[in-house]
């Protein structure tokens, strides 16, 4: 449901729950989470039009005769300082479609890909800068 009063709805309990929890100090004073928030309005665009291409890329290789996929497992950079950070960082990789944040570490996520392609795109450490900018940190 995509009506004003359902929208307005949603907006109003994401902000309750972060005024909450910041009162409540359950996530670490560092974080930061209502800047965080306030932040992830020009994080969003980028990421839902990485999420766009990625499933162009996955439809057209599904719909492909020979299916060029060659998965792989691999670890990229991680430079977030914080927790929210690296946990924002690894679900954003999971979100794009053809990749999978299978292990989080400090300073390290483990991902799967359908294809080198898109393990060369998360390498180049794009997602990483945009996601340590989006915590304060650059």
């Amino acid at each position: 449901m995509f009506t004003p009063l359902m929208l307005t709805f949603g907006l109003a309990s994401c902000i309750l729950a972060a005024l909450i929890t910041s009162k409540l100090q359950i996530v670490d004073s560092s974080e930061r989470p209502l800047l965080i928030f306030v932040r992830m309005i020009s994080y969003a665009p980028w990421l839902a039009w990485e999420v766009v291409k990625s499933n162009i890329d996955v439809a057209r290789r599904i719909w492909q005769k020979d299916m060029p996929i060659s998965p792989t497992i691999v670890t990229v950079k991680a430079t977030q300082k914080t927790a929210l950070g690296l946990v924002i960082h690894a679900n954003s990789i999971t979100m794009t479609p053809g990749t999978l944040a299978i292990d989080v570490e400090p300073g390290e996520i483990e991902v799967h890909a359908l294809s080198s392609e898109s393990i060369a795109d998360l390498q180049n450490g794009n997602m990483d800068k945009r996601v340590s900018r989006l915590e304060g940190n650059h």
